[in-house]
């Protein structure tokens, strides 16, 4: 079972008698359904409906634990402290730094320092695969592990992948994979994110990328017949990810255009466990 410590995530606790209607009303998660022993991802967003904090998040006592990049942490703190007002909830930094990852057979019976089960991450469980997140360093193993697991499920993660306040939730799947509700009410951003929920217009998405040689570095440029089509995000072990124009992918899939990172010919495949398939035409890609 690999246990792999990311130094570079950082945790709040968000603790009181109102932590879940406080939160519920804010962030894009539902977390009155989330279940004891899950993380599920979740974003604060923009009044115009994009990313500007994105983080996973779980039951800790009677409050939760959000776990975000430590370069997000005081950030996100000060903003959920201007939310907060006369709220009865307390939001604070947990002292421990890093979390561990684990994967495979054992990661469910994995656990921290004070003996707490670690907790499920529910984009890799709807990929079918069982990892857990734990605060503090329980293993040794190297991160380019966990990337490279993460890259071959099509999970994306803020900098290597996306730009804070670039992108939409739809552009990095966050309404498959359980960190974007549809049904709880308002909180920031809502009805940017169902108006494209309901009209469908999400258009960018994330895709796995592959070649026959070696990709090019993070950052490249995707094309199709001198088009951008999207960026590549992060790299590791010969295959990449990057969020896409699927509409503008599918139409040069389907007529035998080269897909270009740099002047690398790709693939780009969607994830399986999304359920998308890449549009063939224009009419198909405003169905």
């Amino acid at each position: 079972m690999p246990d792999v410590f990311l130094k570079d995530r950082s945790l709040l606790i968000v603790s009181g008698t109102e932590a879940q209607s406080f939160l519920q009303n804010l962030i894009t998660t539902d977390i009155v359904s989330l279940e004891p022993g899950v993380a599920r991802p979740g974003a604060l967003l923009t009044p115009q409906g994009k990313i500007l904090f994105d983080f996973m998040i779980w039951q800790y006592g009677d409050g939760y634990t959000i776990e975000t990049d430590a370069g997000q942490r005081d950030g996100l703190l000060k903003r959920l402290t201007m939310y907060k007002l006369r709220a009865a909830v307390t939001v604070a930094p947990l002292a421990e730094e890093g979390v561990t990852v684990s994967w495979g057979n054992e990661a469910d019976g994995a656990q921290d320092a004070a003996g707490n089960q670690g907790v499920r991450d529910s984009r890799f469980a709807k990929a079918g695969v069982t990892l857990t997140r734990r605060a503090g360093r329980h293993g040794d193993d190297a991160e380019m592990l966990y990337d490279a697991l993460r890259i071959s499920l099509g999970i994306v993660t803020s900098g290597p992948d996306f730009a804070l306040q670039d992108a939409f939730p739809h552009d990095v799947l966050m309404d498959l994979n359980g960190g974007l509700s549809f049904r709880k009410g308002c909180y920031v951003g809502q009805e940017v994110v169902s108006r494209m929920q309901h009209r469908g217009t999400a258009r960018r998405r994330v895709v796995t990328v592959s070649c026959a040689t070696a990709l090019p570095a993070p950052g490249t440029e995707i094309t199709a017949a001198g088009k951008p089509v999207g960026t590549l995000g992060s790299v590791e072990a010969g295959s990449g990810l990057a969020i896409v124009r699927i509409d503008r992918a599918g139409a040069a899939m389907a007529a035998g255009t080269p897909l270009l990172a740099g002047e690398t010919p790709v693939f780009l495949v969607l994830p399986g466990w999304s359920g998308l398939v890449f549009p063939t035409s224009a009419d198909e890609a405003s169905a």
